[in-house]
């Protein structure tokens, strides 16, 4: 509580939860303004902690104040982020288990500071020795390299981080700091190539320029003049690479203008100056067994620099994170726990919302809806747990925004990742289209075209707008800067440029090994997306604590409160939702003991000491106080309390009292001492000195002889504990069997292909260790079983059957396992020309038999017969009863030779086939013709029937590099890539 609640009027409550009016907004931020006007800028709600940026200096965080809030009970001093990061630390300690504090607010609300004060109050509070030591510096001083590299300055704040962190920090069982680990999300590389105006580049970039040696800036090839560098200062066009200028030759073509930047980006990135020119203005097309290169246009030059600047310095930014990563790795296997920091972005709106802001918006959906969730759990359970009934609270459920943004085959991710594998020119405007078609009714989803009237007075015709739990945001999607289906990829040319530098930094973040740049890659929101999903499981896995952090004004000054600004934060925040859950029937709750220690002196039963139980001396302190009986109830260990007022009233009371029990000890005291005199003072002292010093040292003989029979019993069941049981190692062996089970509790697999993370049994459990491992994995197997959907569970068959036919027999298998089968790969407009009844059609090319001419066709299955089409001629039909066989090759090419029946020279023969989705339609082939058996898969060559009397051979080995040609002896030679 505050030094007085007398004073709440003034300072108002330290605790939202004792809000009379909690269900009144205005009341909210009334009780936040004045606090915030009296420089209290953190306020509770339950365990939640409120933070607004006073932009001022404020004495609370000496060490002074560290020491005052260790080890303290959370609600007895004044709201501070110290006396969170203590409670967490301390809960941390005594149950042995993981918690995360999420820290969220606005861009400028103080989230970064707030990170940097609980981490200082961690490495104060924590245990010292060398290594300890070690470790908690590289925590501290991880926080300013990040900041210099992820952190820039914007129109709002003049550090704002510009991308999310998420730190966990190891403790051992004494507290001590013994390992660390960052995850980062969503870099804004963006910002290395464009600023909007007013912002500026990430800090490294000025810090280099402006305070690196000169020695240093020689090496480099920098002036120290940050208006010579147009990354940083045109909000256009790193350093020397951004200052690279193209221009058109006679042709049109692009070529570098200033060879000068050229030969600095060379020698920098330790690539030759022509080589890399060449990957900046040429693109590389492969046709068969040659290579092709095109020159760009200027325009496109351009984007290939700027593409490759934000590659260079997203990858370099991951490669800095988990240099990191090894510095504070944790060298001891045995069990940590863990607290966690995540230093997320806010809820933004801007007035040109960009794809940066889609992102960061649907992170604050996602999280707003697991904040709910574990808040409505923790409540729940504590009720439970307390023998109190639940009474269920209202609250708006976002998951049908959520679901909105990522709802399988609908969402707005999916719809974007559809239009980006569509053939033809994807546009922003294609995009907009398609979202309109498909989520069009949408009640939280809206554009220009489907808008009313109003509506459309609001909205360009380049906009969609979603209605966020937070209020509206209107999206662009034509802006260059904000293009939803630009994914930034360099060309897989420059790409391999990138892998023979001799950088070392370079090379390490473009790998030779990364997987084959032909694919397209994942856009870079379903990359974001699935970064969430592995975030919110890392979350539920850990207990969570809340800091919210405010931003009071736009201006950034000190004692300036902003109704509206402030108002949309809290709104965005859920704290309102927060609140009402807290409060769901009674406002205040305490411990039997801490209840009855504070006010005690309200009764005169209970006052000065109570012999009985602390549930016992409360019931009996309330009954005095005249509570209702509507009023409160008791908990297993609690009491509950329903209405702020009752409290109120009884601190009131307690100050009073407290008042008047100092007026009379003071009173007593002078007398006494008037009356005895000064010495027979410091006689009653002595006594009493003497007394206390022979009772803790009585104490202490008692506690080390119980010390001495543990740790002697310990060690002889220690010694014995291969032996029968006995009196000698039972409690041991209870003990091992206790620590086992609670630590095979804790680390239980998530899934059934988790086979290798069950614990390691002691010998005493083996059997029943056994025995537990097949009860839980028959559960897992039963609740994977219950969860699938028919669908999902139709392709898992169909994944199976194929690896009957291919696991171990073919090399590329392994890569087709992660891919689905769909249920064609053609058109619907095809069958109806046709008038088929398809089971499956998938494109395919066929060699002639005759010259191995390749031919583009497709393949379709119906439920009687094979055809191969040329658009919608049919080109031939293959029986079922008339297939013979096919043959796959055991290596990584995707042909295929249909073997049929040939008796009639007019009859065409076998089919060569080459087909990118292989398995897929071998395995449909399987299903519908029943033709599993017939599928052959062989080494080296195939010989194939041209016709009666006629043969030809297909010949199959390994290369490096795929080819397919007519060899010298008449075959067709498939050479595939050999895998290791």
């Amino acid at each position: 509580m505050e030094a007085s609640l007398t004073a709440r009027d003034r300072v108002g409550i330290q605790d939202f939860v004792l809000l009379d009016a909690y269900t009144s907004e205005s009341a909210f931020l009334d009780n936040l303004r004045k606090r915030f006007h009296e420089n209290l800028i953190y306020t509770y709600i339950g365990t939640l902690l409120v933070s607004v940026n006073p932009y001022k200096d404020l004495d609370i965080y000496s060490k002074k104040q560290m020491d005052t809030y260790m080890g303290v009970n959370f609600f007895e001093l004044p709201p501070h982020i110290y006396a969170l990061a203590d409670n967490v630390f301390r809960t941390m300690l005594s149950e042995f288990n993981n918690h995360f504090i999420l820290i969220s607010g606005e861009s400028g609300a103080g989230k970064t500071e707030a990170s940097k004060k609980i981490l200082q109050f961690y490495a104060v509070s924590c245990p010292s020795t060398r290594l300890l030591n070690n470790i908690r510096d590289r925590l501290l001083l991880s926080n300013p390299v990040l900041e210099a590299f992820g952190n820039a300055k914007t129109l709002k704040n003049d550090n704002s981080s510009r991308f999310g962190k998420y730190m966990d920090i190891e403790f051992d069982h004494r507290g001590g700091a013994v390992g660390g680990h960052i995850l980062s999300y969503l870099l804004e590389k963006s910002r290395v190539v464009h600023q909007n105006h007013g912002e500026r580049n990430f800090h490294i970039f000025y810090q280099l320029v402006e305070g690196g040696e000169e020695e240093l800036l020689r090496w480099l090839g920098l002036e120290r003049n940050c208006k010579n560098y147009r990354y940083l200062v045109l909000q256009r066009d790193v350093l020397h690479l951004g200052n690279l200028k193209f221009e058109a030759d006679a042709r049109g073509y692009a070529t570098v203008k200033n060879n000068q930047e050229m030969q600095w980006v060379s020698k920098l990135l330790g690539i030759p100056g022509q080589v890399l020119q060449q990957g900046l203005t040429h693109r590389k097309i492969e046709a068969k067994t040659e290579e092709v290169f095109s020159p760009f246009s200027v325009e496109h030059a351009v984007y290939a620099r700027d593409a490759l600047a934000k590659a260079i310095y997203g990858r370099t930014f991951n490669w800095l994170v988990n240099k990191i990563n090894e510095s504070l790795a944790n060298q001891d296997s045995s069990r940590k726990t863990v607290i966690g920091l995540l230093d997320i972005y806010g809820f933004e709106v801007f007035s040109v919302n960009s794809f940066e802001q889609f992102c960061i918006n649907y992170c604050n959906e996602k999280l707003q809806q697991l904040f709910i969730q574990l808040t409505l759990k923790s409540e729940q359970e504590e009720y439970e747990l307390e023998g109190i009934e639940w009474e269920p609270v209202p609250y708006f459920n976002n998951k049908i925004i959520c679901d909105l943004v990522e709802e399988k085959f609908r969402g707005i991710i999916s719809l974007l990742d559809e239009e980006c594998l569509r053939p033809g020119e994807a546009t922003d405007l294609t995009f907009l289209e398609k979202m309109e078609e498909k989520i069009g009714g949408h009640p939280h989803f809206v554009t220009h075209k489907l808008g009313d009237k109003n509506t459309r007075k609001t909205l360009e015709r380049g906009d969609f707008r979603l209605l966020h739990y937070a209020g509206e945001v209107t999206y662009c999607v034509i802006s260059i800067s904000t293009a939803f289906l630009t994914n930034n990829c360099i060309s897989s040319a420059l790409h391999k440029v990138m892998q023979h530098s001799k950088n070392g930094i370079i090379k390490h973040c473009f790998p030779s090994s990364e997987p084959d740049t032909k694919k397209r890659p994942e856009t870079v929101v379903t990359q974001f997306k699935n970064s969430l999903v592995g975030l919110t499981e890392i979350l539920m896995s850990k207990e969570p604590w809340y800091v919210r952090c405010i931003k009071p004004n736009e201006a950034k000054q000190p004692a300036r409160f902003d109704d509206v600004l402030v108002r949309h934060q809290v709104k965005y925040l859920g704290l309102m939702e927060h609140l009402r859950v807290r409060r769901a029937g009674f406002a205040y709750r305490r411990k039997y003991e801490i209840f009855l220690q504070r006010y005690k002196a309200l009764c005169p039963d209970t006052w000065p000491n109570w012999k009985g139980t602390p549930a016992e001396g409360v019931r009996c302190l309330i009954k005095h106080l005249g509570y209702k009986t509507d009023e409160y109830k008791f908990g297993r260990t609690k009491i509950f309390i329903r209405h702020p007022r009752t409290l109120f009233a009884t601190e009131d009371a307690f100050q009073v009292c407290k008042h008047q029990l100092a007026t009379r000890i003071q009173a007593k005291y002078k007398g006494w001492r008037v009356k005895e005199g000064y010495l027979k003072q410091k006689e009653a002292a002595t006594k009493i000195e003497n007394c206390w010093r022979g009772l803790l040292a009585r104490k202490e003989r008692e506690r080390r002889a119980w010390a001495v029979k543990v740790i002697k019993r310990f060690i002889k069941g220690f010694m014995t504990r291969n032996q029968p049981a006995c009196i000698d190692n039972s409690e041991y062996l209870a003990y091992v069997r206790q620590n086992y089970l609670t630590r095979l509790k804790e680390n239980l697999p998530k899934t059934v292909l988790e086979t290798d993370s069950w614990l390691t049994p002691p010998p005493i459990l083996k059997e029943a260790s056994q025995l537990l491992q097949n009860i839980y994995t028959r559960y897992l197997v039963r609740q994977y079983v219950r969860e699938i959907a028919p669908e999902r569970k139709s392709q898992l068959l169909l994944k199976a059957q194929t690896s009957s036919m291919f696991k171990g027999k073919k090399e590329n298998y392994p890569f087709s396992v992660y891919r689905p089968f769909v249920d064609t790969r053609i058109g619907r407009i095809v069958f109806i020309r046709l008038c088929f009844a398809p089971q499956y059609s998938v494109p395919v090319v066929k060699y002639d038999r005759n010259g191995f001419r390749p031919r583009l066709r497709q393949l379709i299955f119906t439920q009687e017969a094979a055809y191969l089409v040329e658009e919608t001629k049919i080109k031939q039909r293959i029986d079922y009863a008339s297939l013979k066989g096919v043959s796959v090759s055991n290596l990584s090419d995707n042909f295929l030779i249909l073997h049929v029946t040939c008796d009639d020279i007019k009859q065409k023969g076998d089919l060569v086939l080459q087909c990118d989705y292989l398995f897929e339609a071998l395995t449909k082939l399987s299903v519908i013709a029943d033709k599993q058996s017939c599928i052959k898969v062989v080494q080296g060559s195939v010989r194939f029937d041209i016709q009666p009397g006629r043969e030809g051979f297909v010949d199959f080995k390994s290369g490096q590099e795929s080819m397919v040609y007519r060899a010298k002896n008449g075959h067709l030679m498939v050479v595939s890539i050999e895998f290791l």
